[in-house]
């Protein structure tokens, strides 16, 4: 069975007098442990696509299943506990709170979903250390740099164990050394098997992964497979980045 399954999936938008066909019949499968680009540029329904597969918004018409659950006859709040337990979402910004740790940031997501303070804790560390901040652990996000910020969020996506991580746009704010290292980190999580969709407007960003979906005004024109599937192996902790 397919971690992801879209068929037919549409979502349009009443913009004033005008209907925004933002994501129009768009149908593709991905399997547990595929690492995905999906680009496009501005306009061509990248956002939204994301926003159907976070189970942040529902399709108005087609059918999206995660995990074989078909989203659309969830309510609200089911729909809300698996985006929780199944879901890691990286953004353009990092969004950190800035009044909180690194470590508590990360804890944040297990809070949410009732993990209790010593248990969530220690998993808020192994994830800080997966990705190679053991050492910032204590530092608020304004001692942190942008890369460093970034990892922080990334460790929040992870630490709950989703079964799929969505990074929007995650190398939009940083120079280009480090995005190098951000897409690194991504590569190195795929290869503990993760399953990773990157939405991006940046061509050497989407060839970092193993296959990008192209959208042009809400439809999709191509789906290409650019390599193999990374081997599934565990990956030693990230080192340093700026």
């Amino acid at each position: 069975m397919s971690l992801i399954s879209a068929v037919n999936i549409s979502k349009h938008y009443q913009v004033g007098g005008s209907l925004v066909r933002a994501v129009s019949d768009v149908s593709f499968e991905i399997e547990t442990g595929e690492f995905v680009a999906v680009i496009g540029r501005s306009g061509s329904g990248k956002s939204t696509l994301m926003s159907l597969l976070g189970l942040l918004e529902t399709p108005d018409s087609g059918h999206y299943r995660l995990k074989g659950l078909e989203v659309a006859k969830l309510d609200r709040n089911r729909r809300a506990a698996l985006r929780c337990r199944e879901i890691g979402f990286v953004f353009q910004m990092s969004s950190l709170l800035p009044r909180s740790s690194a470590l508590e940031n990360v804890e944040l997501s297990l809070a949410y979903a009732g993990v209790r303070r010593a248990e969530r804790r220690r998993r808020a560390r192994d994830a800080l250390d997966r990705v190679g901040l053991s050492h910032r652990l204590d530092h608020w996000p304004y001692q942190l740099s942008g890369g460093e910020q970034q990892r922080v969020a990334i460790a929040r996506a992870i630490v709950n164990e989703p079964a799929l991580i969505l990074a929007d746009e995650p190398t939009g704010a940083v120079d280009s050394r480090t995005a190098d290292g951000i897409m690194s980190l991504f590569e190195h999580l795929n290869g503990d098997d993760r399953t990773i969709i990157v939405v991006t407007h940046a061509a050497d960003v989407a060839r970092r992964t193993r296959r990008i979906i192209t959208l042009n005004d809400g439809y999709l024109i191509a789906d290409e497979r650019v390599g193999p599937a990374l081997p599934s192996t565990v990956a030693a902790p990230i080192g340093r980045v700026a």
